[in-house]
């Protein structure tokens, strides 16, 4: 059976072309299947290749249908079974890669003030020796002071 893409369909559709589309289950999803006038059928494809565009909610479907102008059709259920619908992300998916991004977005942004703030900071700068030197003063302060109060 040949396939037509949604533009194809739209442009068909148009021009007088479609005698009938029917939406028909198979597996787990629903495929648009589409009737033309010339009498040759086709299935409706994804846009850059010639695999059948499958729809996981008919509801889905009618809404493409009726986005291009198809409002009567038929329904074929007959070789639908919903447990064989393949496990799908589906928008959660997306969801959480949006929800990682943002994050990543405010954290850029958090760091790159941090940045600013430290290269706008008027006070000198400090050898990286002296900075180490001052902190390992602090932790045996505070080693030496943990240890006396475990003595008491």
């Amino acid at each position: 059976m040949q396939t037509m893409n949604l533009e194809q369909l739209r442009a068909a559709s148009h021009a007088g072309g479609v005698s009938g589309v029917t939406l028909k289950g198979q597996g787990g999803a629903f495929l648009i299947q589409i009737d033309t006038r010339s009498g040759s059928g086709a299935l409706l494809s994804k846009a850059r290749s010639s695999e059948p565009r499958r729809f996981g909610n008919p509801l889905a479907a009618f809404n493409v249908l009726r986005e291009i102008g198809i409002t009567v059709g038929q329904f074929d259920a007959t070789d639908y079974d919903p447990a064989d619908k393949a496990p799908d992300a589906g928008n959660r998916g997306r969801a959480k890669a949006m929800r990682g991004a943002h994050e990543a977005a405010a954290y850029n942004q958090w760091l790159a003030s941090e940045i600013q703030a430290s290269l706008d900071d008027p006070r000198p700068n400090m050898a990286h020796e002296e900075v180490m030197a001052d902190m390992d003063a602090h932790i045996s302060a505070n080693t030496a002071a943990l240890a006396q109060s475990k003595q008491v």
